[in-house]
Order: C-alpha cells, then sequence, then structure tokens
C-alpha cells in the first residue's frame, strides 16, 4: 500500500511485573537451619522477574524502533506530490548528464534497474515515488536539475560571494563529475522552469528554512549535492503548483530518506518529548534547530544519554556527498 505525503508515528505500552513476599521464618532441624520451599521459590521468581525484565527492555526498544522506522521510511516508500515527466532526458540532452557515465556507473554497481533507465531516458507522468531502494538515485537526478536549471538563488545568492572562492569550488558543483564539458558549464545555464514571480518567491523563502546534517547551511546556499538536490525539487514542485503545505511535507519525507539515521534519531527525540511523527510539524523539523549540523548535534546528544538508561541503540548509515 503507497503512501501519500503524511507523517505516521507510533505508540508504545509498558508492563509491570509485582511480587509480594510474605514473611519468612526459620525452622531447626537436626541442628541445622533450612530455608522453607516458600522462601526458595519466591527468590526464583524474583531472580527470573530480574532477569526477563533486563531482556525485555533491549526487546521493546527493539520494537519500538521498528515502528518508529516505519513511520519515518515506510517500507512502501513514499508518493510526492510531482511527476519527473521528460526531466531526465532533457538533462541528458543538454549534456547536464552524460547518459554513459551515468548508466556505467549504475551498471557497475549491479542497480541499474528498468525504473532508473525510464526515469534517465524516458517520460514519467504519474507521481514520483522515493523509497529507501531509490533514493540515492533520485538525488543523483535532482543533484543535477539543481545545479543546472537556471534560478537567481545560484545567479546572486551564497554560492557567487567571493569570499568562497568561486562557485566552482564547491562539493556540489566540483563533486558533480557526470556532465559533460564539467560541471560549471551547465551551471544555472538551462531554463527548465518558467517559474512565475510568486512560485520563484515560494522557492526563495523555502530554500532558507530548508537545513541539512551534513553541514550548517540552508538550501539557498546549496554548497553541496543534498542542498543542489533539494533545490532542484523545489523548483520542480513549485512549477507543477504544488501547494506550500504539501512542499513542506514532500521535503521532510526527502530528507528523511536522504538522511534516514538523522530523523530517525529527530523522531526519537520528539517522541521522547511527547509527540509523534505525524503530528511534527515539517517546517520545524526541517529548520536550523533540528536539522543542521549543529542542531542535529545537539539532539543526538540528549537522545544518545537516554539510549544509555535505556539500552537503546541505532545504527543506519546514509547521507553521504558523493555520486
Amino acid at each position: 500500500m503507497e503512501n501519500e505525503i503524511k507523517n505516521m508515528g507510533y505508540e508504545e505500552e509498558e508492563g509491570k511485573i509485582n511480587n509480594e513476599i510474605g514473611s519468612s521464618q526459620q525452622e531447626q532441624k537436626d541442628g541445622k537451619y533450612i530455608l522453607p520451599a516458600s522462601i526458595i521459590f519466591a527468590g526464583v521468581i524474583i531472580a527470573g522477574a530480574m532477569i526477563y525484565g533486563a531482556a525485555e527492555r533491549p526487546l521493546q526498544t527493539q520494537d519500538l524502533q521498528a515502528q518508529s522506522e516505519e513511520a519515518v521510511l515506510p517500507s512502501d516508500g513514499i508518493v510526492l506530490p510531482v511527476a519527473w515527466g521528460d526531466l531526465g532526458s532533457k538533462l541528458v540532452s543538454v549534456g547536464a548528464i552524460d547518459s554513459d557515465k551515468f548508466i556505467k556507473m549504475y551498471e557497475e554497481r549491479e542497480i541499474f534497474t528498468k525504473e532508473y533507465r525510464d526515469l534517465l531516458l524516458g517520460q514519467n507522468n504519474q507521481k514520483l515515488k522515493i523509497t529507501g531502494e531509490n533514493s540515492g538515485y533520485l538525488l543523483n537526478l535532482f543533484w543535477a536539475l539543481g545545479l543546472a536549471s537556471k534560478n537567481p538563488i545560484l545567479d546572486s545568492g551564497e554560492m557567487t560571494d567571493p569570499k568562497y572562492g568561486g562557485s566552482e569550488n564547491f562539493a556540489s558543483t566540483a563533486g558533480w563529475t557526470l556532465a559533460k564539458g564539467g560541471p560549471m558549464a551547465h551551471y544555472s545555464r538551462h531554463n527548465f522552469f518558467d517559474l512565475t514571480n510568486e512560485q520563484q518567491g515560494l522557492v526563495d523563502r523555502m530554500s532558507k528554512g530548508i537545513y541539512r546534517p551534513c553541514c550548517g547551511n540552508s538550501t539557498h546556499f546549496p554548497d553541496c549535492n543534498h542542498g543542489m538536490a533539494m533545490l532542484g525539487l523545489l523548483e520542480l514542485m513549485a512549477s507543477e503548483g504544488v501547494s506550500e503545505k504539501e512542499m513542506w511535507q514532500a521535503a521532510l519525507a526527502v530528507n528523511s530518506y536522504w538522511f534516514p539515521d538523522t530523523y530517525l534519531t529527530i523522531a526519537e527525540y520528539v517522541q521522547n518529548k511527547g509527540t509523534d511523527w505525524k503530528n511534527v510539524i515539517p517546517r520545524e523539523v526541517l529548520g536550523v534547530n533540528y536539522s543542521s549540523a549543529e542542531g542535529y548535534a545537539k539532539i543526538l546528544s540528549q537522545v544518545e544519554k537516554m539510549r544509555e538508561e535505556t539500552g537503546g541503540v541505532r545504527g543506519r548509515q546514509g547521507g553521504g556527498c558523493g555520486v
């Protein structure tokens, strides 16, 4: 069953084991003291309960983590409110993506599926769906789109500030090695979208409020692949008339798949504060206090303290800044 853009949470239950033990007495037999069977039996029950309780806590924690993961990263994926159309073939036609290099890279990884080929070279009018399996592929497609699409944010934003040494020196530009003629031959060069002033204003405003945990910058300063890819996604959503509310929800869903461990940890944090994932405010979670490198570090520190107390363990990876 597919999941439309929405957030889900989970509930937890706890149980208790209470043991009452009556007064004890000693009996003397043949000059030796022995404990009555009732006390021995009670001791066994207590010891068993202690062992069970110690073993039960990690199991409960694992179960809650599984529920949390399904809430944040649904196994069936999340349908985004946009269609990809023929953007892949357009990116290839202008050279922003060198299809030979791109296909070879994924064939060497043995994961170039029919879905991937269709997104790169075909026409896709259905709504995009992001999953744990295709999130990295979509990241690269949107990276190319954000990099190559003509936009004032790239032309006059932080990327062009002389103090950073030139827009060609960032990971989001120099790191894109899958273009013909080099990345800067396509930087903010191609008119894939004809955004109205209102649509561009929405992209500009939202890009300043969406952060990523790999650095301290917002999407308005897309110096890494995730920032550039998010910019491309925002432009696509705005061009297709997606509402601002849906755009925030989609951005959170996509960031969650791109940084799975980060947002599972954030979900754990807000749950500890009494808020289910389905009730979080995307704009708040994507902001500097949660999704920036510094903000997330503070949240992680608090969650790790809680995990030490409860025996909870998380272990996932994701969010690398390469192709």
